[in-house]
């Protein structure tokens, strides 16, 4: 019985061991697939051997290059639309309001006339103004912000042009002259930044870069002048595609120059005062219709709503979100200090006449002499001709400028000061004889050494700005006095439209030699390395607690262990101050502070604190209170 029982027993642990339960099988078969699943979790959710960080970085800011390039790119079409449109829209209403006809039959007792002078005024004069609000706006609104604004305001000033009235026309006008100056820093601004961003992006491995410390001097140099070129090669055919209008719509209405220039003296150029004396008031063969007039400002209204679109959409931010950050919380007293204090500058005080010039060769071009040489001669159909010709010669030879890669950066702006310097005794000599079509072809060979001219000085201004002010902070004060000088010059050229041709010409001789002098004079100071005086930007200070400051601040500390770290360390600077100074027998015998001065409060605590910073720094209460 016994051995039964226990064959029995060693039966039933065979038949367990061979023979388990159905539901013991179906545990073991999860137990199994459950692993499976831990393998194949762990293989996705692990290093992949297919993954290459390295190569996914080169991606990364190889997309980075390219949108920096794309920002480069629309606003520099974006910046040309906008001109375009504005250049376009006002010739076109300026002739038309000429027209005695037009303004009689049209427009009766409006005083067209009145209405362009008062326009004319706010578009040149406001800017005078625009030193004081210009850095306010851009560190406010941010850069691209700016632009934006910008270019919606001048999109308001052709809205205005469907109903021509004194309290739609000055209005805007007025504010394109608020607008000038802002959008010309701004996208002065814009274009060294993305210079700047795109050498981080192709050195992201470096450690300043990574740390976002200030670049290595000159070291982003190669990209504004490629940048800055770009912008300008794109920028000046704004001059061709403002005479669209009225190449397309107003060239066949208007009069012959046998017609036009009757009145007018016999010889023109030199010679002649204001712009072009005894212009015939009629210069239209018949009136354009009201819809075509209408279906023209629609066009160009769509053209203006598409730079805003361009601005808005591809263009992407000059600065990161905490720089925009601390560009605002230096205070708005320190920015509104800030562009004055920065004309102590020996080098901004230097360039100021050529700012001047810059200004007053581009209107001269486009007013004084494509009307009193190049209208006076060839009469009014031929307007278009020279400022497309001078246009396509600004935008051909601003590519020049990519030499400065491989010259010295002072032959751009000395070699389109020579061209203009000889032209401008030219024209002091040359007085053409009215309605020649013989003088066709020397007026279109002056515009194309005129446009090579402004080309070299327009692009070497801005790359040079983006040489000298490499600090990041500075860029939008720096552009600011660079066009609020032009503006001024601006303002000039508005004021002298009556005086005589060669006293304009004799203005702008004098300035344009004054500008090389004072140019090669701080390029021999820079040479000679003598020190340059910058208002220092003041630090940051933040009053929000958000995610960029949680490894500065401990939000446990109370304020009073806030206090007393912060005099601490005030402490410990002055103590090794004086260690260099003193040597070390000073410094031992004062001695950092007792391990208890941290905690101590009121006067024994001060006291201590006080006797560690020596006899030579010693702070009343007020002080330290304030």
């Amino acid at each position: 019985m016994m051995a039964a029982s226990d064959t029995e027993h060693l039966l039933s642990e065979d038949e367990e061991r061979v023979a388990p339960p159905g539901g013991s099988t179906g545990e073991l078969l999860d137990v199994g697939q459950e692993g499976a699943m831990n393998g194949q979790m762990e293989e996705f959710l692990g290093p992949q051997a297919e993954y290459d960080e390295e190569e996914e970085e080169r991606k990364y800011y190889r997309r980075k290059r390219l949108g920096v390039i794309k920002n480069v790119l629309a606003a520099s079409v974006g910046g040309m639309m906008v001109y375009s449109v504005y250049m376009g829209l006002l010739q076109m209403q300026l002739i038309l309001h000429h027209d005695i006809t037009y303004r009689e039959v049209k427009y009766s007792n409006l005083g067209l006339l009145e209405i362009d002078q008062k326009m004319l005024m706010g578009i040149n004069i406001t800017p005078i103004v625009g030193l004081l609000y210009t850095p306010i706006l851009i560190r406010f609104l941010g850069t691209k912000w700016m632009m934006f604004l910008a270019s919606g305001i001048y999109a308001l000033f052709v809205s205005t042009n469907y109903w021509e009235r004194h309290y739609t026309l000055v209005p805007s006008a007025v504010a394109i002259g608020v607008a000038i100056v802002p959008l010309w820093a701004s996208m002065g601004n814009y274009i060294t930044r993305m210079a700047q961003q795109y050498y981080e992006y192709v050195n992201y491995k470096e450690e300043h870069v990574q740390e976002q410390r200030r670049l290595p001097k000159g070291a982003c140099h190669s990209y504004v002048i490629v940048f800055q070129s770009v912008f300008y090669i794109i920028f000046h055919l704004s001059f061709v595609f403002a005479q669209f209008p009225m190449r397309l719509f107003l060239h066949d209405s208007l009069h012959e120059p046998k017609h036009i220039l009757f009145n007018v003296n016999k010889y023109c150029g030199a010679v002649i005062s204001g712009l072009i004396p005894g212009f015939n008031t009629t210069v239209l063969t018949k009136l354009p219709r009201s819809m075509m007039l209408i279906q023209v400002e629609s066009i160009l209204m769509g053209f203006a709503f598409l730079a805003m679109i361009i601005f808005l959409v591809l263009c992407g931010a000059a600065y990161r979100p905490t720089e925009e950050i601390d560009l605002r919380s230096i205070g708005w007293g320190n920015i509104f200090q800030l562009p004055f204090k920065h004309l102590r500058d020996y080098r901004l005080r230097l360039l100021c006449p050529f700012f001047i010039y810059s200004g007053f060769e581009l209107l001269f071009a486009i007013s004084g002499f494509s009307l009193s040489y190049g209208v006076c001669v060839l009469g009014l159909k031929k307007l278009w001709l020279l400022i497309v010709v001078y246009g396509l010669s600004c935008s051909l030879f601003s590519s020049l400028s990519l030499c400065l890669l491989r010259l010295p950066r002072w032959c751009s702006l000395v070699a389109g000061a020579a061209v203009h310097l000889v032209l401008l005794l030219v024209l002091l000599c040359w007085s053409p004889e009215k309605n020649d079509p013989k003088m066709q072809g020397p007026l279109l060979v002056i515009a194309v050494l005129w446009g090579f001219g402004t080309a070299l000085n327009k692009t070497g201004l801005s790359i040079l700005l983006g040489m000298l002010y490499e600090d990041k902070e500075r860029l939008d004060f720096v552009y600011t006095i660079y066009h609020w000088w032009q503006a001024i010059a601006i303002f000039i050229v508005y004021l002298w439209s009556k005086l005589p041709m060669r006293a304009k010409l004799s203005i702008l001789l004098a300035t344009l030699l004054l500008s090389c002098y004072c140019y090669l004079v701080m390029e021999r100071r820079l040479a000679r390395n003598v020190p340059v005086r910058l208002p220092r930007i003041p630090r940051p200070q933040h009053k929000v607690k958000g995610y960029r400051y949680l490894e500065e601040d401990n939000s446990d500390e109370s304020d009073s262990e806030k206090s007393g770290d912060e005099d601490e360390e005030e402490a410990e600077v002055e103590v090794e101050q004086q260690v260099a100074e003193g040597g070390a027998d000073g410094a031992a015998h004062q001695g950092p502070d007792p391990p208890g001065a941290r905690n101590l409060g009121g006067a024994e605590g001060r006291q201590r604190k006080r006797h560690a910073r020596g006899p030579g720094r010693v702070r009343d209460e007020h002080e330290v209170a304030w």
